[in-house]
This record gives structure tokens, C-alpha cells and sequence, in this order.
């Protein structure tokens, strides 16, 4: 039987996402094109990426998310392009969403810059039939039945600037305040909101085998509060990353934040890179969940995963 948690996270939640609808990844830095489509075509070759969060381990019907995310360049690398397919669950609710993006490449003093457009659609599905109450839900008439399902296009636009040594991009995944009720009634409830991210890291070498980086993204919803990630990893021998993370948030009457990570990724040989991250909840919600899980694989076909270490092509910051 599904806790009494569940509901409260929902009802919580459908507050929430008035507000901040999109997905977030405390491994942000394995997951740019999700956030900025100028990013597309800023790798040696063909980049795949699979990643899963679990939010609130321990908590039945809390956030999770599975995703695929590509990207390649073409025409001698003065394009990129790419897509995203992921799924995104909580409750009885599912998204599901399909990204195409294609990013123009400038060259810049030291660097990049690349303009980048996305289009996508979203399909959003609650089943109804799913949800428990105290008391039979079919007799509440205001409750629909079944499987109710929508979808909903949209685009966005990015731009992204790389060097040798630093990045920094701003993006809006999706632009469209587009109505995305799932009833057929006159009045529109729900839309998508746009999000904007700032997001901008720099590595900095302490010595031969042993570099610093730094890494934040800032988030920006109108009517919601400021949002954001930071982190900072240490990366040994251009194999191993280690690091801490710190997510804004959480509740007001703790002023603690949101949650507190640990970072851990490895290079398996040129081709493949390993992720993963652990986050210990800082609000209220720690009492009731063990944290938060992501497991990140990243492989290149025709090219090598630099993980997060620099080359002397710029477009190999990551």
C-alpha cells in the first residue's frame, strides 16, 4: 500500500511545479545538452550518455528520472547537433520527452562560441486509477478515471562559450508558456514555465598529475525562488573525479539548502566514463528518505571520453 508520504509529496510538489518543472541532476556537468543546445557537437566524436536519478530513497512514488543523451559533430565541426529522450516519473504521473538540438560554432579568442536552437515535445500522463484515498475515489466526480495523457511541443535557444581551460553558457530549454492541463475545461490551470540556466566551470592544474574544478548552474524560473548547483572536484591522473556538491533550497525554516553531495567518476579506458553521486537531504524530508542516488555512463564511438579533463582543442571542456 502506497505511504501516506506519497500523497504529501505530490500535493507538495504540484505546488512546486508551478514554478520549477524541469528535472534536476546533482551530475549536471554529464548532462549539458539537457540544459543548454549550444552545447551539441562539443565532443571528439559521437558522445552517449545514460543517466539515472532516484530522488527520496526509501519513499514510494518520489522523483526519478532515466534518460539518453547524444551528440555529435558534423560538417567538419562547425556544426553539432544532437537529441535527448528521457523519462520522468513521480506519483502516479509520467513525462516524457523528445529533444532535437543543432548548434552553429563561431570560432572566438582562445575558444568557441556556439548558438544553439531546440525543439521538443513532451508527452505528460496521470493514471487516475492508481491514486488511494480514505475514502473510494470513484465517488468523488471532480476525480477523473483512467489515463489521462497530453502532448506538448516547444522549443529553446542557448549559447555556450568554450576554451581551453573554461566554459560559461545561457540557455532556455523551452521558451512557451504552453498550456499543459490535462482536462478539456475553458480555464488553463498549468503551463510550461521558461527556465533559464547560467551555467560556467574552469579547471585549474595544481600540479602534474592533480587538477581543480569548480563548476556551478544557476537557475532562474519568474515567480519562483533562486535556484542552484555547485560543485567542486578534484580530478587525479586525468582518470579519477572526486568532489562535493551543494544544491540551493530545501526549506525556509532550516536555511540549510536543499541537499549536500558527494561526486565519484572514473575513465574505463579511452572510450568510457563512469559516474555516480550520493546526496544527503538537508530539509525536513531527511527524516523520511536515505537520500538521493545518480549513476552516469558516458561512451564515445569514433573519439575518446576526456571525462573532465582538458585537451588542447577547446572543444574537449566538458
Amino acid at each position: 500500500m502506497r505511504k501516506m508520504y506519497t500523497l504529501l509529496i505530490l500535493l507538495g510538489l504540484s505546488v512546486v511545479a508551478k514554478a520549477q518543472q524541469e528535472n534536476q541532476f546533482t551530475q549536471f556537468q554529464h548532462y549539458k545538452l539537457g540544459f543548454n543546445p549550444a552545447y551539441a557537437g562539443n565532443a571528439e566524436g559521437i558522445s552517449i550518455a545514460a543517466l539515472v536519478r532516484q530522488q527520496w530513497l526509501g519513499i514510494k512514488g518520489a522523483p526519478q528520472v532515466q534518460l539518453v543523451s547524444l551528440n555529435m559533430p558534423v560538417l567538419n565541426n562547425r556544426v553539432g547537433i544532437g537529441a535527448n529522450f528521457a523519462r520522468a516519473s513521480i506519483g502516479v504521473t509520467n513525462q516524457y520527452t523528445a529533444e532535437l538540438a543543432y548548434a552553429y560554432r563561431i570560432p572566438a579568442p582562445r575558444g568557441h562560441l556556439n548558438l544553439g536552437l531546440m525543439t521538443s515535445i513532451r508527452n505528460f500522463q496521470m493514471n487516475f486509477s492508481e491514486l488511494e484515498g480514505s475514502q473510494p475515489i470513484a465517488n468523488d466526480g471532480a476525480i477523473p478515471a483512467g489515463l489521462q495523457s497530453k502532448y506538448v511541443p516547444n522549443f529553446g535557444a542557448g549559447i555556450y562559450y568554450n576554451a581551453q581551460n573554461f566554459y560559461i553558457g545561457l540557455s532556455s530549454p523551452r521558451l512557451l508558456n504552453v498550456n499543459i492541463d490535462l482536462s478539456d475545461g475553458s480555464g488553463t490551470i498549468s503551463r510550461e514555465t521558461p527556465h533559464f540556466f547560467l551555467m560556467t566551470g574552469v579547471l585549474i592544474p595544481l600540479g602534474d598529475n592533480i587538477k581543480l574544478q569548480p563548476q556551478t548552474l544557476l537557475k532562474y524560473v519568474k515567480g519562483a525562488p533562486f535556484d542552484a548547483d555547485a560543485n567542486v572536484s578534484l580530478i587525479f591522473n586525468e582518470r579519477v573525479t572526486m568532489g562535493v556538491s551543494y544544491r540551493l533550497g530545501g526549506s525556509r525554516a532550516t536555511g540549510l539548502g536543499e541537499a549536500v553531495s558527494g561526486l565519484f567518476s572514473v575513465q574505463m579506458g579511452k572510450n568510457l566514463l563512469i559516474g555516480m553521486s550520493y546526496d544527503a537531504t538537508l530539509s525536513e524530508l531527511r527524516k523520511f528518505n536515505n537520500g538521493s542516488a545518480e549513476v552516469v555512463l558516458r561512451y564515445f564511438i569514433n573519439g575518446r571520453s576526456s571525462g573532465d579533463v582538458i585537451y588542447d582543442n577547446p572543444r574537449f571542456f566538458f
